[in-house]
């Protein structure tokens, strides 16, 4: 079900981009981050893919992830800051885990803010800003 309200900054959800997008562009269902500010209007939200795959070579546009930051990854994860996209609220879902006692739970993980800004100045580099 997709979100029915405008995720903070630094939530990590899940972005479905099967629909509307070709390869070599992203066109799985995938974890992002959102970095564009909460907005009180409109649909649209800035995101940036997560992927479990280290580029070969690591760039000062991709950002690891802490471990632990994102408890589902079975691995390190990579911000892929030069995918930066802006998609609709539409796309996006909360992140299907487990909780204690085994049942479906849907979360939202917050990066903390030294992280959102580390990948924030990763997407300024990735589009030559820095």
């Amino acid at each position: 079900m997709p979100l029915t309200f405008y995720p903070d900054p630094g939530s990590i959800v899940i972005c479905d981009f099967s629909t509307g997008f070709q390869p070599p562009e992203m066109v799985e269902v995938r974890p992002v981050v959102v970095i564009s500010p909460r907005r009180r209007r409109g649909r649209l939200v800035t995101i940036v893919p997560l992927s479990s795959t280290q580029s070969n070579p690591i760039e000062p546009w991709h950002y690891e992830i802490p471990k632990g930051v994102y408890p589902p990854a079975r691995g390190r994860m990579w911000a892929k800051c030069d995918m930066v996209e802006t998609v609709a609220l539409d796309r996006l879902d909360r992140v299907r885990t487990r909780d204690p006692s085994g049942r479906r739970a849907y979360v939202i993980f917050q990066l903390e803010a030294e992280h959102l800004e580390a990948i924030r100045a990763a997407v300024r580099a990735a589009l030559g800003f820095s």
